[in-house]
């Protein structure tokens, strides 16, 4: 038995928040870089506060060429553990941009070395099933034989199911496939982060995530999905020979099949998550003129504990002290 210990996602959901604060200033002018360079700054300045000796092995933007915190980047203040880093200060830059739900601000971190790095990778396949049919499912199955095992597994029936899925060209023929099997489908433009914790979240309609979506995002999620006793199982998926001709030069294995286990490699995970622009998921940032509102999922692996926070942050005190112009 061990004494109670310092529960450090409770001090990353002031990163996700401010970067939710700033960012949602953004929702829906039609500017991503905008929205998302506010939330790096903001989560940034956040970080520094941190006693944590950090490096970012999951950054955002090599990709997209947006604003980014860079993988080798330090976080924190340099004194305390050192821990792995996964962050997306904005996760559906588009969404925020366009006004659509379920942008979001993520963290996730674990001690160091504990996070697949993902070298030159920039997509995967993924399969994320709740806990019930965790042990059910092969990604490498027909849509159909898995989809009736995920079913069997949450006593329901193939038409009952919801499966999430990017809304993207390379997945015509899983749509195709899915719908032909009977289950029913919620198409996203963006968003595979919060996509997997749906999945995983009971208050959420969404069964199955199936598709092809970010590697940097796959190891995100995964720290979530580990901590809630889903999985994920995933495979490299180079959607350029760009992609794939890097991959293998540096030796990384097209067929190997990996799981949350693999992308995280402990329990002692801390992951947090605030909503921006609302939905499904988590509520957006309300702005209230005096202040605005908050919704955080916030959770410890060591300890499996999922908090739901609700805050409300004031202006004429936050503003005296915070380097963030949140107002």
């Amino acid at each position: 038995m061990e004494a109670p210990q310092r529960n450090l996602a409770l001090d990353l959901v002031r990163v996700t928040e401010a970067a939710a604060l700033a960012s949602a200033r953004w929702l829906g002018r039609g500017d991503k870089n905008a929205g998302d360079q506010a939330a790096v700054d903001a989560m940034r300045l956040s970080f520094n506060s941190l006693d944590i000796s950090g490096t970012v092995v999951i950054g955002e933007g090599e990709k997209d060429h947006a604003p980014m915190l860079y993988n080798g980047e330090k976080m924190g203040a340099g004194e305390g553990p050192g821990m792995d880093v996964a962050v997306d200060p904005v996760e559906g830059t588009n969404l925020l941009a366009y006004g659509r739900p379920n942008a979001i601000s993520v963290v996730g971190v674990a001690p160091t070395g504990m996070m697949l790095d993902p070298g030159p990778s920039y997509y995967m396949q993924k399969l994320v099933v709740p806990t019930a049919a965790r042990n059910m499912v092969d990604i490498n199955a027909p849509v159909k034989d898995n989809l009736n095992k995920i079913a069997k597994a949450l006593n329901k029936d193939v038409d009952d199911l919801v499966v999430f899925v990017l809304e993207k060209p390379r997945h015509h023929g899983l749509i195709q496939e899915i719908r032909d099997a009977g289950a029913r489908i919620q198409l996203h433009t963006d968003g595979d982060v919060a996509g997997a914790l749906m999945v995983v979240d009971p208050r959420c309609p969404v069964d199955v995530m199936m598709g092809t979506g970010g590697t940097p995002e796959g190891v995100l999620a995964a720290c979530a999905i580990r901590i809630m006793g889903g999985e994920m199982f995933a495979t490299f998926d180079p959607q350029s020979e760009g992609e794939k001709g890097a991959l293998l030069d540096q030796g990384y294995d097209l067929r190997n099949i990996m799981t949350v286990n693999d992308l995280v490699k402990s329990d002692d995970i801390f992951f947090s998550a605030t909503g921006i622009s609302g939905g499904t998921f988590l509520r957006g940032v309300r702005y209230l003129g005096y202040g605005a509102e908050t919704t955080s999922l916030v959770m410890r692996g060591k300890t499996g504990t999922v908090r739901l926070i609700e805050a409300v942050h004031t202006w004429d005190k936050l503003m005296k002290i915070s380097a963030v112009k949140y107002d």
